[in-house]
């Protein structure tokens, strides 16, 4: 495929129909990374524009990153960015432009067989669009009419309650985020799903039953105090690179790093530091993890469950022969609630079982106990890999009583540290977008704002889409994102979404989701964190909360990429004031062209952490919220810090009884990849170019089926609710995956995940256990020229 764009060149496609398997035996970082930051500079036509723009990334006065949500340090590096940051950047500024002449020689349909790399190569969108079902096409209209037509369907809705989502992706600024959730309350509903709803919804639900509080109690300072660090389904490599420093500075101060990951993954193995010259010159790698050990998919409850048992034991022994204790008694005496209850657990489960259930055998979890028993602060950090399990909830519950057993939480170089993937997902959270009324203060909103706001529920993401295929849903807004791509089930969902009758996009590129239009739908194109917004009050800055609840400043530096081009800010406040009843109280115009008033507002709503907002979002470090459990205040319903007692050991307890047929399937990104967004066609350190089409499986797997490396098999969901779910021409690659587990591509794999299949408690998508068994495709041929070797 090599596709024709406006302007009439012809922009270069990955060889997708040569894939290559071989192993990458370089470690994260050094020269690969310098050259993939190169190649995608270079792609998108910003080589000399590029760097200097990142001169500015994650610096005080600058921008935060677009990428993940790693902490924006008070002291940055001189080349404060990651290869995923750079991506990340390239992909915004990009010299390309998806003019309305694109759409006037392409239709939907057309385009849906484009994948998802290529829709978005086609570049920045430049004009509002809304579909013409007479010719299949997006066609351009104004500003004015696109609001006023969204508006005026917007007041139709018969049920407001129940009829229209307003999605955000975690892209969206503190500013943006906070009118969002005005406006979707003020039109009378809670319906605010977004991306968090995705990945660490499990967080927000585990962590104030836990600690009192819904995010993590660990900041970038304690990773130089901490003495021991444990990792738990993260894989900083590809998703958080700029974590990769503090791991290797901890490292070289001996500080055992612990992993607990299905995969070996190369950021966590070995890192060379591609801003030293020294590193790049000998290429002298750093040591990462200290212990690596590949805990089953859906089997880090167990694991976790293991080594509490073992560190209790360690305890009772020290106890018995008149040693120090093991466990930190008086922190569990004064702070927490429900230690005997689980002590008493522990003490049941047999080892037997905590190793069937973890794939690891007892030393390696009695190992970690034993480091773990001597480390006077140890952080736990974790990703998907706990949060997207049906016991997603409990497992996170689980890390925090291990942590709790020697009083790490509250304590310097110690704590919970859940790493969040999007730039802003943990800010949009603060500033109100959620679906449960309980999360926000909403008696305070409708005082400050002279209105009852809507206690009922709204729908999260699974809930949506639950909606949308009982064709409850009347309207969608998007904003940012690719929420049809994103989410499960795909062959359910895709046909139900373009039954809804008004569907919005508001996007910087051209994605999956715009391609399934309702009866009315728009794409409409707003400006990136990295451009400049002037208004009549002059250029207009930003703020963001990274994954330490610190609040940073962001200041566009490049003009947007096309005068017709909107802020998102702008968009919300126009519509708002079209759709809604006038309140003197709620000054929208003001807003749109002043954020220092809506910084003002979101001060007198959530004052505990926003006072003197708009000087301390320019500190240093940015400032951090008020985070109680980090004083060891415990705003639960005992009053303490609780020990969870899980209610068993499965983690994915509707894995079907289908005996040695069905494998364990989890969805992976690719080093390549920024959630849906594809940069390119390398998963570089899984030695995988030139497709996604792959499982990635043991080979002890692959044997016992009498399948061949780079045979395309049809993978098939088991479940028994009739829905016939299957991925074909999947190309096998033997892998270093535990027996019993494979891997495939998100968002590609999503579609064998049933909307059903989520964590209890959370309804996050349970992403990382997938029942599926494995067919050969009886009319295709083995790929060629495929080159493989277990690394």
């Amino acid at each position: 495929m090599c596709p024709l764009f406006p302007g009439g060149t012809v922009r270069r496609s990955p060889p997708l129909d040569k894939p290559e398997f071989k192993p990458y035996r370089l470690p994260a970082g050094g020269w690969g990374s310098a050259l993939s930051v190169g190649n995608i500079l270079r792609r998108e036509g910003v080589l000399a524009s590029g760097p200097i723009a990142l001169s500015r990334h994650n610096k005080v006065d600058g921008y935060q990153c677009n990428s993940c949500a790693w902490v924006k340090p008070a002291s940055p590096l001189p080349f404060e960015y990651c290869e995923n940051g750079v991506k990340a950047v390239a992909w915004e500024l990009t010299a390309h432009r998806c003019t309305p002449d694109f759409f006037a020689t392409h239709t939907v349909t057309e385009l849906l067989d484009w994948d998802d790399y290529h829709l978005e190569q086609t570049g920045r969108l430049t004009h509002p669009l809304r579909y013409d079902p007479a010719t299949d096409k997006y066609v351009p209209v104004s500003w004015g009419h696109a609001v006023e037509e969204i508006a005026r369907e917007l007041r139709a809705v018969p049920d407001r309650q129940k009829g229209t989502v307003f999605y955000s992706s975690g892209r969206l600024s503190n500013e943006a985020s906070y009118l969002y959730q005005l406006f979707a309350r003020l039109y009378g509903n809670n319906n605010l799903p977004d991306s968090s709803n995705m990945c660490h919804e499990t967080t927000s639900v585990a962590l104030p039953v836990s600690i009192g509080q819904a995010v993590g109690s660990v900041s970038l300072d304690d990773f130089a105090h901490s003495d021991c660090i444990m990792f738990f389904g993260q894989n900083p490599g590809s998703n958080a690179p700029r974590m990769l420093h503090p791991l290797q500075e901890a490292s070289r101060r001996g500080v055992p790093i612990i992993t607990y990951n299905p995969l070996r993954e190369r950021g966590l193995e070995r890192f060379l530091n591609p801003q030293s010259p020294t590193e790049m010159l000998t290429g002298k790698a750093t040591r990462i993890s200290s212990q690596y050990h590949q805990v089953k998919a859906g089997g880090d409850l167990a694991a976790i469950a293991g080594i509490c048992k073992a560190v209790l034991a360690l305890h009772d022994a020290a106890r018995a022969r008149g040693g120090d204790a093991v466990l930190d008694e008086a922190f569990i005496h004064d702070n927490t609630h429900g230690f005997d209850a689980f002590a008493t657990w522990l003490r049941a489960q047999d080892w037997d079982e905590l190793e069937r259930r973890s794939g690891l055998h007892r030393a390696d979890m009695e190992s970690t106990a034993h480091v773990y028993s001597h480390a006077k602060a140890t952080i736990g950090v974790y990703g998907m890999g706990l949060t997207q399990h049906r016991a997603g909830v409990e497992t996170v519950q689980m890390l925090v009583n291990l942590l709790l057993m020697r009083g790490n939480i509250g304590r310097s170089g110690a704590g919970i540290c859940p790493i969040r993937g999007h730039s802003n997902v943990q800010g949009q959270r603060t500033m109100g977008i959620t679906e449960k009324p309980e999360l926000f203060d909403l008696d305070r909103l409708g005082q400050q704002f002279a209105f009852a706001p809507p206690r009922e529920p709204g729908y999260n993401t699974v809930e949506a889409c639950e909606a949308i295929l009982r064709d409850e849903v009347s309207a969608f807004v998007m904003l940012g994102g690719n929420f049809a791509r994103a989410i499960p089930d795909h062959g359910q969902m895709e046909p139900a979404w373009r039954r809804i009758p008004l569907t919005v996009n508001v996007i910087t590129k051209l994605n999956r989701t715009a391609l399934l239009p309702g009866a009315i739908s728009y794409v409409l194109p707003v400006t990136g964190r990295l451009e400049i917004v002037e208004t009549s009050k002059g250029q207009q800055v930003l703020s963001m909360e990274d994954t330490s609840a610190c609040v940073h400043g962001n200041r566009g530096l490049r003009r947007p990429a096309s005068p017709h081009l909107i802020s998102e800010i702008r968009l919300i406040c126009e519509l708002a004031q079209r759709v809604l009843d006038p309140n003197p109280r709620v000054r929208w115009a003001a807003y749109s062209e002043d954020f220092a008033e809506i910084r003002r507002e979101i001060g007198e709503t959530l004052p505990d952490s926003f006072w003197d907002y708009e000087r301390r979002m320019w500190e240093p470090g940015g400032f951090q919220r008020d985070l109680p459990a980090n004083r060891r205040e415990w705003r639960t319903e005992s009053g303490r810090a609780n020990f969870v007692t899980p209610t068993g050991l499965d983690e994915d307890a509707d894995m079907p009884d289908v005996g040695h047929d069905a494998l364990r399937l989890m969805t992976l990104r690719s080093n390549d990849q920024f959630n849906t967004t594809v940069y390119g066609y390398y998963d570089r350190f899984r030695g995988i170019k030139n497709t996604r089409k792959v499982v990635l499986m043991n080979r002890s797997d692959i044997d016992r089926r009498g399948l061949k490396i780079g045979q395309p098999v049809t993978l098939r969901t088991v479940a028994d609710d009739g829905v016939d779910r299957k991925l074909s021409g999947l190309l096998v690659v033997a892998y270093d995956i535990p027996i019993g587990c494979i891997g495939g591509y998100y968002p590609e794999c999503n579609v064998l995940m049933p909307i059903w299949h989520y964590a209890i408690g959370s309804k996050t998508p349970a992403a990382k256990t997938i029942p599926v068994t494995v067919h050969p495709d009886s009319d295709a041929v083995l790929a060629p020229e495929l080159e493989y070797a277990t690394g």
